[in-house]
């Protein structure tokens, strides 16, 4: 009997408990149904706003945001929401909601530009935005918002390249106007005139390099390479460099090499990619010390567009710090500024290089450890049209010090192999392993 009752104050408990838990999501449903849904709430939003307005602030390239009377955001746009400037349903940036304020209360225009944290970075880097607040009616208030960042970043540039220009012209410019009254001074010492002739025409040389490096920046920035594109030989363009450095290396007893595969082509420019190669070449030698090696070597790697071809020239110079590894590329910035004013540089030959890169599909990467040398790796897609003329090579370890560019071709161009291709095969006295960049190709 007990046990009878016990069921049945369970059941009746159980039946209570299902009761309460229909009652309640019965009203539960009643509420959501209730609840304006997400378009509804965009109709509501659209509503409020004067007709074309919506219309208008879609096709604007600045960010919108549309405030009502009680500083709720009634229109945003989605770079709005990009830049961080509305989070929850309201304004995030404390000035601009200030600055809607004020205009709502007195009907003025306003204008400000700010600085303002980055999201989604850890770093400091600040974004600058130009904010513009009118009045929309009786009861909205419109922010337009620009970035400036980039703008001020190209002006930054634009200004540190005067200035830098400003200073290199300086230089050789005041030398041989001092050098000059020298000349008159000592006219009646004729060693001393030849002397100072002799610098007279070291300054006239560099101030010439300046000035052609200076067009031939301003050239690669400005031309498109495609216009005057061809099938362009790596091998020409390896054996141009060295040429072109060859004196200097002699000098230094530096021994330069070339390796790597043969047969292979470039797309793009010839003078271009000859003076961005010439002027990797030439930097290894100037950062080498004597009775060293510079090597260049190339290399066909997959990529997922199509094949590239990479072509390394490594040395074994004075390295390059971390530090100024990231900087190398900017103009007129040396990473020895002692060393390059005795080797006649100017700054600008790497900044060539990357603008030659850029413009032709590629890029310019270094490697580099102090004391030990840098290898530099241009990447420069293959020509499409000899793309079927494959030359291979027998795979290896990838060239990536200093100590790798004492390598040896053996290419045969009488023999070729039974299906039409050529095989090259290179070896080297040693090979250190490197851990943080690829370059060609040469080893068995």
């Amino acid at each position: 009997m007990d046990v009878n009752a016990a069921v049945a104050a369970a059941a009746a408990m159980a039946g209570l408990c299902t009761g309460i838990i229909a009652m309640l999501a019965f009203r539960w449903s009643e509420r959501d149904q209730k609840r304006p849904t997400r378009s509804a709430l965009r109709t509501e939003v659209s509503a409020t706003l004067p007709p074309g307005v919506d219309t208008v602030l879609s096709v604007l390239r600045s960010s919108a945001v549309v405030l009502d009377e009680s500083d709720n955001v009634v229109k945003a746009s989605s770079a709005a929401y990009a830049l961080g400037l509305v989070r929850g349903g309201k304004l995030a940036v404390e000035p601009m909601m200030h600055m809607a304020r004020d205009t709502r209360r007195d009907g003025e225009i306003r204008q400000v530009e700010l600085d303002l944290p980055r999201r989604g970075t850890g770093r400091g880097e600040a974004l600058a935005v130009s904010a513009r607040v009118a009045p929309l009616g009786s009861r909205l208030v419109l922010l337009l918002v620009e970035d400036l960042t980039e703008a001020r970043r190209i002006e930054a540039v634009r200004r540190d390249f005067v200035a830098n220009v400003s200073h290199e012209l300086k230089t050789p410019v005041g030398a041989l106007s001092l050098l000059s009254e020298a000349v008159m001074d000592a006219s009646d010492d004729p060693e001393a005139v030849t002397r100072f002739a002799g610098r007279m025409q070291i300054e006239a040389t560099r101030l010439t390099s300046l000035v052609q490096e200076l067009i031939d920046l301003s050239r690669v920035q400005n031309d498109d390479p495609l216009e005057d594109s061809e099938p362009v030989r790596v091998d020409e363009l390896v054996a141009e460099a060295i040429d072109r450095s060859r004196h200097t290396a002699s000098t230094k007893q530096i021994t330069m090499q070339a390796g790597g595969t043969s047969g292979l082509h470039v797309w793009g420019n010839r003078g271009q990619l000859a003076a961005a190669l010439g002027n990797l070449v030439e930097n290894a030698v100037n950062y080498s010390s004597a009775r060293t090696r510079v090597g260049v070597a190339a290399r066909r790697v997959p990529a997922p567009g199509g094949d590239l071809i990479e072509i390394a020239v490594t040395d074994q110079g004075i390295g390059i710090s971390e530090r100024d590894r990231e900087r190398v590329f900017e103009r007129f910035y040396r990473v020895d500024p002692a060393r390059s004013r005795a080797t006649g540089g100017t700054g600008l030959g790497l900044a060539i290089v990357k603008h030659v890169a850029a413009s032709h599909g590629g890029e310019v990467t270094v490697w580099s450890s102090e004391g030990q040398g840098s290898t530099f790796t241009l990447r420069l897609p293959e020509a499409g049209s000899v793309r079927g003329a494959r030359v291979e090579h027998t795979p290896g370890r990838p060239l990536v010090g200093p100590d790798d560019v004492d390598a040896v071709e053996d290419f045969d161009d009488e023999d070729p192999a039974a299906d039409g291709t050529y095989r090259t095969t290179y070896e080297t006295t040693k090979t250190p392993i490197r851990e943080n960049t690829p370059a060609p190709e040469v080893l068995p």
